[in-house]
């Protein structure tokens, strides 16, 4: 039985911090907490919608969408910040004479930290042991001026070694490549961001993190920073935004997408039952969402498909575009299938993430499909770098069935019946695809 280890290390004080809505900071217990800073200015963004989470985990854990509601034509991020209630981590650390803090509340992180996301797909000795010299493009819109300064808070926190310019671990650039001439800076985006690295930092420590900021959300400009994380070096480029299919799609497939050898992910989604783009894309590895719990079994962990309402979780469903690549073989769409995997996306059993920007400085916790994915990205930068003429979004359809994928067998994620498109079942399903991670073989090839 792989030991579950929901307490992360303790760590020095942090200071507290809230983005846009000015919503307070997340944190697992009432820790003391010291120094709380004021945070740099940020473009502003309208007051976004609050939802409620799966009752299943707890019914008052509530979030909004990191990012404002897209302009047409431009990407929308999938970032889901946590704005209260007491999420699975804090759950799974409550002592029975204690009161557990609320998610937005507290100032200490209140979400699944890299031990944990580690032990719940077996990664463990891998992320020890794997990653070195690799490098995770992580691909978004806009500028965060602080993410280096805020990645390093979150490894020192959870005591991942040193990651930055100075050291040759982290670099920032355009999607033309240049590190002085930056985008604007947005304050959604940069909660996306920092999201993204650290999630990347928390699966492979020991791995280089490229971050590609492309001018604007459209896909044009997200399509050529993609080209730019290829042209740079990166083996792995993970991408946590999407938006409608459109006729468009499978010529920004042949423009963006195509890069044989190159395991590139994206977020399925987080409105529910429907395929977006460009999770729906053939060249890429679609990363579906789960609700993560700790459970007595063997594994430690448990998992269904992230849903809290027909409109509100995981992804999954048919292109209408995009055709189906050679290794997808299920019969229910005649074209490209959503998802291929999955990993932890629901808000209520989210991750933890550090943040300044825009808000007050400190800690929240964060889910949504934009988490799954650059999990799964350092998954396979753990793997190992792909052959060159590969497509890695093929590698888990070779190790389909076996116990190097975590099978998600229950949960739904909207209506289409009971139909493997939105409904899980034992083997592959629209929502989970052949399940997660356990380990690194079916990611590696």
């Amino acid at each position: 039985m792989r030991t579950s280890n929901p307490q992360e290390p303790a760590r020095p004080a942090i200071r507290g911090r809230w983005r846009r809505i000015g919503a307070a900071a997340v944190g697992t217990a009432a820790l003391v907490l010291a120094g709380f800073g004021a945070a740099g200015p940020a473009n502003a963004a309208p007051a976004a919608k609050v939802t409620s989470a799966a009752a299943s985990t707890s019914a008052k854990v509530t979030w909004s969408p990191a990012c404002s509601t897209p302009a047409k034509g431009q990407m929308a991020c999938k970032a889901l910040r946590v704005t209260g209630g007491t999420t699975a981590f804090q759950k799974a650390n409550t002592h029975a004479d204690a009161v557990t803090p609320k998610a937005a509340d507290a100032a200490t992180p209140s979400g699944y930290g890299p031990s944990n996301l580690q032990s719940a797909y077996g990664l463990t000795s891998a992320a020890a042991s794997n990653g070195s010299g690799e490098t995770i493009a992580i691909v978004d819109a806009y500028n965060d001026p602080n993410a280096e300064a805020d990645l390093a808070k979150y490894r020192s926190y959870y005591g991942l070694s040193a990651c930055t310019t100075a050291n040759g671990c982290f670099k920032k650039v355009s999607q033309t490549g240049s590190t002085t001439s930056l985008p604007s800076s947005d304050a959604g985006w940069s909660e996306e961001i920092s999201l993204d690295v650290d999630m990347a930092s928390a699966i492979c420590p020991n791995c280089n993190i490229l971050l590609v900021e492309a001018t604007s959300a459209t896909m044009a400009n997200l399509g050529k920073a993609v080209n730019e994380a290829v042209t740079l070096g990166a083996k792995y480029v993970s991408n946590s935004y999407g938006g409608s299919e459109s006729s468009s799609d499978t010529s920004y497939d042949t423009s963006y997408f195509n890069h044989p050898g190159v395991a590139i992910t994206v977020s399925a989604g987080d409105s529910g039952y429907g395929a977006e783009y460009p999770a729906a894309s053939k060249y890429v590895t679609s990363v579906g969402g789960t609700a993560l719990s700790t459970s007595s079994n063997s594994r430690g962990w448990t998992e269904s498909v992230w849903e809290t309402s027909s409109t509100e979780g995981t992804g999954s469903g048919c292109s209408s575009y995009d055709a189906k690549p050679t290794w997808q073989t299920d019969t229910g769409c005649s074209k490209r299938t959503v998802a291929d995997v999955s990993a932890v996306a629901d808000p209520a059993t989210g991750v933890s993430v550090y943040d300044s920007y825009g808000v007050t400085a400190g800690w929240y916790t964060f889910g949504g499909t934009s988490a799954s994915s650059p999990i799964i990205a350092g998954v396979y930068a753990l793997g190992g770098t792909p052959s060159s003429s590969s497509y890695p979004a093929s590698f888990p359809y070779a190790s389909a069935g076996t116990s190097a994928l975590n099978d998600v067998t229950s949960g739904s994620n909207g209506s289409c019946g009971s139909s493997y498109l939105c409904t899980a079942k034992s083997g592959y399903d629209g929502p989970t695809g052949w399940g997660t991670p356990e380990g690194v073989a079916a990611f590696t090839g």
